[in-house]
Order: structure tokens, then sequence, then C-alpha cells
């Protein structure tokens, strides 16, 4: 199907001024994917390069950080050829392609985050058991699920989608996400069921399994000394900020859009920027500044860039 979808920029206030301050908003834009990469990259870079930071935990961190650079580039470079072009549009195939990126990524994280919650529960609860469970195998087969089981739910999504017929070619949005079924002549009740279905796998369930997860943790630990207690909140907490913030950004973009409610359009601008802007950018600050172990080694990285 060779179809182009024109994409209007509503939170930028329409394509007059969009063409007004395309060089402002591209100089953002291109600024703030260099951030996202530089800042992840440095954190997945340290992990690789220190021995001591070859344990699960900082395996699966660096793996969550990985998935915010694909997560952003899935989205920045259309968007930077965008503002500099007369005309903003994408093709039908790109489209699919941006949506099924968009929401695989999206699940991985809730899934990578359910890993870390596996891995710290065995770590603090079954402590001797800890080398015998988390094993390299483990992690390894851990990582790969996060990434596999999203594409193949999300690819009989794209299929699905392929079968609907389009009666608009205007997409109010920076990006192919949930927009898209608001373009559909009918709504597919076939679509919608699956939607919720995956969205119960890939979001409620790890969800779920985390908030359980740590929940056991924290009174299991309650019990136990203060020291126990403390090691339990710094290498738990980050991961639970992440969980917060990433859940309610996506709860926006899977809800609010879905269900088209009117929202000023100021609204709508801060909770998609904040979805591609403020998450990729918020979890290596998380991680850098909570972990001690990455803390040290970025202070030892910057005190020794000081120095020279």
């Amino acid at each position: 199907m060779d179809i182009e979808f024109n994409v209007t920029y509503i939170t930028f206030g329409g394509h007059v001024e969009l063409q007004k301050y395309k060089y402002v908003y591209f100089m953002i834009v291109f600024i703030t994917y260099i951030l996202i990469i530089c800042s992840n990259s440095t954190i997945i870079c340290l992990i690789w390069i220190h021995r001591n930071l070859h344990e699960p935990m900082y395996i699966f961190i660096a793996a969550l950080l990985l998935n915010s650079i694909l997560f952003s580039t899935v989205v920045y470079p259309k968007l930077l050829i965008d503002f500099l072009s007369e005309k903003q549009v994408i093709s039908y195939s790109a489209c699919l392609f941006q949506f099924l990126m968009f929401y695989v990524l999206a699940g991985s994280e809730y899934l990578l985050l359910s890993a870390m919650a596996y891995d710290r529960y065995v770590s603090i609860c079954k402590p001797l058991q800890y080398p015998t469970i988390m094993r390299k195998t483990t992690v390894t087969v851990l990582l790969v699920l996060a990434w596999f089981v999203p594409l193949c739910e999300l690819c009989v999504s794209v299929i699905l989608i392929d079968r609907q017929k389009f009666c608009k070619f205007t997409l109010q949005s920076i990006f192919c996400s949930n927009s898209v079924h608001k373009l559909y002549c009918v709504a597919s009740r076939t679509l919608t069921l699956y939607g919720i279905a995956v969205l119960i796998n890939l979001a409620f369930f790890p969800v779920i399994f985390i908030l359980f997860t740590y929940a056991k943790i924290f009174i299991i630990t309650y019990r136990s000394s203060k020291e126990v207690r403390k090691k339990a909140a710094q290498t738990c907490l980050p991961h639970l900020l992440v969980l917060i913030n990433f859940s309610f950004l996506i709860t926006y973009n899977i809800v609010v859009v879905r269900l088209e409610s009117d929202i000023p359009k100021t609204a709508y601008l801060i909770m998609t920027l904040q979805l591609v802007l403020y998450h990729p950018l918020v979890n290596p600050v998380i991680y850098g500044l909570k972990m001690k172990e990455i803390y040290t080694h970025l202070k030892n990285l910057f005190c020794s860039h000081k120095v020279n």
C-alpha cells in the first residue's frame, strides 16, 4: 500500500509557526538527542569497562539505557528531518515501523524493570542462592525475552493495522503512535481487544510483579538490620522511580490519546515532550546519582578529566 500521511504538528502551533521557528526547534531537538545519546552511552561504557560492574543488576541497567537510546532514535531523526522540510509527511510503511518500534521498546522497558526486580529479590532475600540462580545464562535469557516477546506481540498488532481502511491521512501528532487509530474509517473491535491484551501482558502484569516483588523485599528487610534496609533502599529506589515515571507517561499516551480526550494543546505538548525527551534523559541521571558504584566511577571519570 503506497500511502503518505501528512504530519501536522499541532503541539507546535501549526505549519506557519513550525516554518518560522524551524531552526530553533531543530537545534533544541538536536542538542537533546545528542545529550540523550551521550548521557546514556557514558554509563553503558562504564559498565562495559569496569569489571566490578559486570553483575546482573548493572547489565540490566545497561540494557535499559540502551533501550532509551533506541527509543529516542525511533522518534528524533524523523523529527529533525521534518523540521527542515517544507512539507511534513511520512510513508505508510515508515509510520507502521515507527509505531511498531515505539511500543516494542516501551514493552521491553517494563520487562527489563521486571528482570531487575527479580534480580534484586534474589540478591536481597536469597543471597546464598544468588550465584546459582542469576547465572550468565539466566541473564542472557531474560534480556532476549525482554525484547523478543514485545516484538512478537506487536508484530501481530501491525498486521491487524495493515488490514484497516484509512479515511484520514493527517496525523495530529509528532510521531506515529496511538494517533494512528484516529485515521481508521471504522474502529476495529478485534484490534482494540488485542491491544488491551497486549497492554495487560506487557505493562499491567509486569507492574504488578514489580510492585509485589519490591513489597516482599521491603517486608523482609524491615525485619533485618539497618544496614540491610539501607542497601535495599539504595538499589530498589532508582528502579521504582523509573517505573513510576515511565508508567505515568505511557498511561497518558495509551489512555488519553486513545479515548480522544479533549485536552489543551499546552498539556498535550508537555506530556508528549516528556515521553520522548524527559524520560530518556532522566534515566541516566537517576542511575548515575542513585547507584553508588556507578556514581563513584562517574565521579572518577569527570575528576580525572578535570585534572588533565
